[in-house]
């Protein structure tokens, strides 16, 4: 059986986007590879040992063209209006925070948050599936 362990994203400015995701979801950079040419970051919290790597290609000076096929990266939390509360607090730009029940019956409670470089984030309340 395969088992995730971190996702890849590339990234301008190394220092905003730890400042953001350290600000936002409590990652700590758990290890840092650098090469000629880009460098490798992977950030991490106590909550799992799944981690987002961040790649900062050296040269780099435009921003990336995301184009129209990724999605996004989605986090739970316990306390949904209290993240989205301190989300504010700290100048992160949540969006507002959706109740989604297409049916009448409610699927999941969320808000999207976009990072430096423009990769959205789900923020969902830990219930149901989303664990």
């Amino acid at each position: 059986m395969a088992k995730a362990i971190h996702s890849m994203i590339r990234v301008l400015d190394e220092a905003r986007s730890i400042d953001f995701y350290r600000r936002a979801f409590g990652l700590e950079v758990a290890d840092r590879l650098d090469f000629e040419s880009f460098t490798l970051i992977y950030l991490r919290n106590a909550e799992t040992s799944f981690e987002m790597e961040l790649t900062v290609n050296k040269g780099q000076t435009k921003p990336y063209d995301l184009g129209d096929g990724y999605g996004h990266l989605a986090v739970s939390v316990e306390d949904l209006e209290k993240e989205h509360a301190r989300f504010k607090a700290e100048g992160l730009n949540p969006r507002k925070l959706v109740e989604f029940a297409p049916a009448g019956e409610l699927v999941a409670r969320f808000f999207f948050v976009e990072d430096p470089d423009g990769y959205q984030i789900e923020v969902l309340e830990r219930s149901g599936r989303f664990q």
